[in-house]
């Protein structure tokens, strides 16, 4: 080992003390290893993972925890960097050249064997967020023929070279798949027991290359299910996804989908090692368009200027109920867009789902009302505060426009995400602040037509 090595090492260890882990790598876990290369500089973590013993690099590098790889593999020698990725699962291996820069993927890529190249150009073909770009191609396959013992000793030759053995796939010789077997079945079938005639005979869950991950996470819910193979429109099995490759990949989407619910763009990297730069790129699109968008406000504002001048009361209770419109909408985005997830509304329910908000949003707008008149009905007998002569059809004002807002902010917010899904966009980004600002604009038209409704002939 190099000096720079036991350098690197010593940070290292320096680290996972800092981090409450034990002190000794061949004691450590490959997650608390892989945080503590996380707080090293790129080059020093390069340096430290070369200096561990090979198996536990390679556990290392696989950990989903672990940020930076590409960084931590710029620069180190082929002879260092081919046989780590080489010991790779396919999958990881995919996750990994995806994130390189164009060069350093090139220079990578050469120093595996044909055959690995061609796998990891086919799994670099498909999106990250389906199941084909979550799938490994590293799995148990057995012919039609075998027996049970005979699937066993294969196990136990390949097993330590593979992923966790969830299931055992029975493929023909057209590589269509036959049947999908629990390790507990195989184990439990006498030894010459036809591979066919294992366990229950089940209806079959694959999913294709093109599957939306969220939608792999569900199946593997609703069936409770370890693995799903992944099949080709002939039934041709070309993979497999994982239930901890879906645990990752969910723990992601759920990152984008809550930033997107606040109003910014996706961050790649943990918030403490993100760059300044990229932060304020990832907002400042986001709060420019909310900002043109409450500029409608303003202009709004202006319209009704007129009327503001003649009944300078109202302007007490605009921030109300633009707030009380906004929330309302925010709300029902939320729980639409968390339905739609889980799939129990589909876009062709989206006239089920108004029909349920708009009278919600009318008895929640209706309690706001109530509270709203009961608050200025009590300062106003209270002496708290003078809302004039005409303090009744003020209230009669702030109720009614209350409930009109808050169930018109109730309907928006839950057909905006049906709408996006329609349009092919992600329904995460009907975030809060873009519902809140929406309804702002229309909760002033509201506001001021109710006011005038009511209030023409006194104070309009």
């Amino acid at each position: 080992m190099s000096q720079t090595e036991i350098s690197a090492q010593a940070a290292l260890l320096d680290r996972l003390r800092h981090l409450g882990a034990p002190d000794d790598l061949a004691q450590a876990h490959p997650v608390d290893i892989a945080e503590a290369l996380n707080l090293l500089e790129p080059r020093v973590a390069g340096r430290a993972l070369a200096s561990l013993p090979f198996g536990l690099a390679v556990r290392v590098l696989e950990q989903p925890e672990l940020d930076r790889r590409p960084e931590i593999f710029q620069d180190r020698p082929a002879a260092e960097a081919g046989p780590l990725i080489r010991a790779m699962s396919p999958d990881q291996q995919a996750d990994l050249f995806r994130e390189l820069p164009p060069g350093e993927r090139s220079r990578l890529l050469a120093l595996l064997d044909p055959s690995a190249r061609t796998t990891l150009n086919e799994l670099l073909l498909y999106p990250r967020d389906t199941a084909g770009g979550m799938m490994t191609t590293d799995y148990a396959r057995v012919p039609p023929d075998w027996t049970a013992g005979q699937a066993l000793e294969h196990i136990r030759r390949t097993g330590p070279s593979r992923k966790p053995v969830y299931a055992i796939y029975v493929v023909g010789p057209d590589q269509r798949l036959v049947r999908v077997l629990s390790l507990r079945e195989l184990v439990s079938a006498e030894p010459g027991t036809p591979i066919t005639g294992v366990g229950e005979h089940r209806h079959l869950v694959a999913v294709k290359p093109t599957t939306d991950r969220e939608e792999v996470a569900r199946l593997l819910g609703k069936y409770n299910l370890l693995a799903v193979p992944v099949v080709d429109d002939d039934q041709r099995l070309v993979g497999t996804t994982t239930v901890d490759d879906v645990m990752d990949a969910l723990a992601q989407e759920q990152t984008e989908d809550l930033h997107k619910l606040g109003g910014l763009g996706t961050l790649d990297q943990p918030y403490p090692t993100t760059a300044l730069s990229t932060m304020i790129r990832k907002r400042a699109g986001w709060l420019c368009a909310l900002f043109l968008g409450e500029m409608l406000t303003a202009t709004a504002m202006q319209h009704f200027e007129a009327a503001l001048s003649r009944a300078l009361v109202l302007s007490l209770f605009i921030p109300l109920i633009m707030s009380s419109g906004g929330n309302s909408g925010s709300q029902a985005t939320s729980l639409i867009i968390r339905a739609l997830a889980l799939h129990e509304v589909r876009v062709r329910d989206w006239w089920r789902v108004a029909a349920r908000e708009l009278p919600a949003g009318l008895v929640l707008g209706s309690i706001l009302g109530a509270v709203g008149m009961l608050r200025i009905t009590a300062w106003q007998l209270l002496g708290l505060f003078d809302y004039g002569a005409h303090w009744g059809l003020v209230a009669a004002t702030i109720g009614a426009a209350l409930v009109g807002v808050v169930a018109f902010g109730s309907l928006v917010g839950s057909m905006l995400p049906f709408a996006l899904r329609r349009l092919g966009f992600d329904p995460a980004s009907a975030s809060a602040p873009f519902v809140a600002t929406l309804v702002d604009v229309t909760g002033l038209i509201i506001y001021f037509g109710v006011a005038y409704l009511i209030l023409h002939g006194t104070l309009l």
